[in-house]
Parts: C-alpha cells; sequence; structure tokens
C-alpha cells in the first residue's frame, strides 16, 4: 500500500518544479450515471489519486508552493449521517487532514468562495485543461472574475501549464512500492488465466471464460478488472477490442483472453491465446509459435539505455520472417518491412506503459526521437497476429486464426523482469495444465 509519506513525497516533488508564486489544481473525477438514479462503482481519477490517495468525489485539491498557512489544500464533501446511511463513510475535512495530511482543507460547498482566494495573484496556474470540460468552466469562471475585478487592483493568473507533463513524467518511473503492489496485480491475474485455461472446453460460452476470470481477481483481493475483459473465441480474436463476449466456443477454435485486474490502483494486462479444447492444430501452432518467438526477441531490447522502439522493431523483424517462411508473405523480408506489408496481420505495436492506467501516462518519444528505457519504467509486450476471417489472399487453413500472447515487464538495472510470467505460454505448457 502506497504510504501518506509516499504521497507527501509526491506532492513535493512536483512542487519543487513548479514555478515560484504557482499554484496547481487538480480536480476529482466525477461520478458517472450508469442508469437514471443509479452510479458506477467510482474511479478516482489517477492523477488526484497519484498525488493524495483520496478516494472520494467531489473534491479539488491545491497545491501551492511556499504557502505558510500550508502548501496541500483540500476541498471535500462534509461528514453528513444521512448521506452516509445511504452512500457509505465520508472523510470529510477533518478526515483530509487527519487521514491524508493535508495543511488546511474546507467543505467543497467553500470552493466558489475560497479559491479565486488563492488563485489570485498567482503567476502561473498548473492545470489539466480539456480533462474534465465542468471543472474547466469553474476553473475559468474563476479566474474570469478575478480578471473583472482588476480596476480594484485583483491580479490574474498570467499562464497556464500543463499538470499532466509533470505528472506523468513522474509516474512513469514507479517506486519500490508501486512496483511491488504491480507484482501482486500481476499474480493475481496470472492466476485468473490459470483458471481460465483450466475451465475452457468446447461448448462453454465466452462470458463464462470471462466469469472464471473476474471471479479470481475478486477472490484473490482485487478491486475488479483493469479494464473491459476480452474474451475471443475463434475469428472474434481478429477483432482487437472485442468485448461482446456472448459466442459459444467451438471445438477445434483458438480463445484469445486480454484480461488483467486492478489491485490496490495499479493494474495488469495479460494476453494468452490457447487452444478451446487443449490441443493445438499445426496450423495454430506454426502461428503461435511466429508469435512467441516475437516475444521472447522483444524482451531481449528491454534494457536501461536501449530505445522503446527496439522491442517493437524486433517483433515485426521476426513476425515478418516468420510469416514469409509460412508463405503467408512473399518477397524480401527488409523490403516488406519498409513498406509495412506486417501491418495486414500486426496492426498494432509491441506494447504500451503500464501503471495506475492500463494504458498509462508518459511520452514514448523526448524531442522527437524515441526516449531510452530507465529502470524502473513498467511496460507490457504484446505481439500478435491475426489473420482475417475474409482473407481470400491467405490459404484457407490460416484464416481466422488470432494469436496474441502479452506480458507485464519491469524494466531492472540490468534488462527487465517479467512480473506474469506464472501463467504458462509454451505451446507445451498450456497443454499440459488443460490437460490436467
Amino acid at each position: 500500500m502506497i504510504t501518506i509519506k509516499e504521497y507527501a513525497a509526491r506532492r513535493r516533488d512536483l512542487m519543487s518544479m513548479m514555478e515560484p508564486n504557482s499554484i496547481a489544481v487538480v480536480a476529482s473525477a466525477p461520478e458517472r450515471v450508469r442508469s437514471k438514479d443509479t452510479f458506477y462503482a467510482y474511479k478516482q481519477d489517477t492523477t488526484f489519486s497519484y498525488l493524495s490517495g483520496f478516494p472520494e468525489p467531489s473534491a479539488v485539491m491545491v497545491l501551492i508552493p511556499g504557502r505558510e498557512q500550508g502548501e496541500y489544500v483540500m476541498f471535500c464533501r462534509e461528514k453528513d449521517r444521512l448521506k452516509e446511511t445511504w452512500d457509505g463513510f465520508l472523510n470529510g475535512p477533518e478526515g483530509a487532514r487527519s487521514d491524508y495530511a493535508a495543511d488546511d482543507a474546507f467543505p467543497i460547498a467553500d470552493v466558489d468562495e475560497i479559491l479565486p482566494g488563492l488563485l489570485e495573484g498567482r503567476g502561473r496556474v498548473y492545470y489539466d485543461i480539456g480533462k474534465d470540460a465542468e471543472f474547466d468552466k469553474h476553473l475559468m469562471g474563476w479566474i474570469n472574475n478575478i480578471r473583472d475585478q482588476r480596476r480594484r487592483g485583483a491580479i490574474p493568473p498570467g499562464e497556464f501549464v500543463d499538470l499532466g507533463y509533470f505528472v506523468n513524467e513522474m509516474r512513469l518511473l514507479k517506486s519500490a512500492t508501486e512496483i511491488k503492489l504491480m507484482r501482486r496485480a500481476g499474480a493475481i491475474s496470472a492466476s485468473a488465466h490459470r483458471r481460465a485455461m483450466c475451465a475452457s472446453k468446447p461448448g462453454l460460452y465466452e462470458y463464462q471464460l470471462q466469469a472464471q476470470i473476474e471471479c479470481e481477481f475478486m477472490l484473490q483481493g482485487a478491486t475488479g478488472p483493469a479494464y473491459t475483459s476480452i474474451v475471443g473465441g475463434g475469428k472474434n480474436g481478429c477483432i482487437l477490442h472485442y468485448i461482446e463476449n456472448r459466442s459459444c466456443l467451438a471445438d477445434g477454435d483458438l480463445v484469445l483472453i486480454d484480461a488483467g485486474c486492478e489491485y490496490l490502483d495499479y493494474a495488469a494486462d495479460i494476453t494468452r491465446t490457447f487452444p478451446v479444447n487443449g490441443r493445438f492444430s499445426a496450423a495454430q501452432a506454426a502461428i503461435y509459435d511466429i508469435v512467441l518467438a516475437a516475444q521472447s526477441e522483444a524482451f531481449k531490447s528491454i534494457a536501461p539505455g536501449i530505445a522503446y522502439n527496439c522491442a517493437n522493431e524486433a517483433t515485426i523483424r521476426v513476425i515478418t520472417q516468420g510469416l514469409v517462411d509460412l508463405n503467408i508473405l512473399d518477397g524480401d523480408v527488409d523490403e516488406l518491412i519498409a513498406r509495412g506489408a506486417h501491418r495486414d496481420f500486426y496492426m498494432h505495436n509491441s506494447g504500451h506503459w503500464l501503471g495506475m492506467d492500463v494504458h498509462d501516462v508518459g511520452d514514448y518519444k523526448v524531442d522527437k526521437s524515441w526516449r531510452d528505457c530507465e529502470a524502473g519504467m513498467v511496460l507490457t509486450v504484446e505481439p500478435g497476429i491475426y489473420i482475417a476471417p475474409d482473407n481470400y489472399n491467405v490459404a484457407e487453413k490460416w484464416r481466422g486464426l488470432a494469436v496474441r500472447i502479452e506480458d507485464d515487464v519491469v524494466i531492472t538495472r540490468n534488462g527487465c523482469e517479467q512480473i506474469t510470467a506464472d501463467v504458462p505460454k509454451e505451446r507445451a505448457e498450456i497443454e499440459r495444465l488443460m490437460e490436467s
């Protein structure tokens, strides 16, 4: 669990990068209506959570470096016995101070009265413009009111600065505690994938494997899925973001499962592809082995000082060569790569940053060049091959086959550590597990 001390260190690090006489404003995520007067389970804005750990909606966090009365100010809902009876515990301003280390805390109802005074006279406002359109209106309203009072000597902020740029770069490098939480998320997710492999058989429905996976998430203490689980049997695996999960699993088909849990705010992201009946056919095995080889080659290109895109380039080369070897592509490998011929079968990159968001924050390029990997970064490695069922340019035995293999890795001082390796991916291992 992230400690109050670590949250405080994050805020200090952020404020050390802010200009003198500046202010940072961060709004909590809004609640989302599910149906009429019912709401989706609340998910806090990850920037807000990263800097405070405060879990409630209708809150605003303000950071003011050098403020004598306290640099960390929180606005949140007041304690309310009736509301808590219906909707659950509220920290209130007292809890924001005692349990979340706010230097000063006020009822959210007072934000219109107090926050403009905190903004007035500041040279810069650090804020994520465009992230929450409704809160954008509130913030600009406060600033416009200050501008209207210039004749009375009021000084409005002169500049907006993208808060996300600074926080996202901080989030890109994980602390030891964050990595420990992500290892746990990876272990829970791996256990869920093993459970799905053992449960699989022809005649089940995709949603029944989804239920097995998400049941395991909850049994092991995860909050739930980090994203909508993908369970694509047969040709459904060729749909990259397939989430219907309603089809029957057929004997002789592969099933592609992309699912990971969220554990104490941190996500895992695993994909495995395996035969519904527990045995790979020759055609399935041929495609599968190319994807597995591509992933293995990518791992060799992930280490401090190596450009992020090297892993992607490694997967493209292995997959293109493999497709040529199977006569699915025809031509010189270098020439095929140069013209992007692989994109008909491998249309995404090899991975993405991972953290509090499953597609986590942080730039992939710096000054228009791929950034170098650094120890503490966490990313996915997920090559795949997808052969559309209506691709009549390939032999019939390949059509409708889809394979993706995805693992999560932490970049270490000497290379990378796979934190989702507890779920098998060698074909023989998968078949043994499913048989057992």
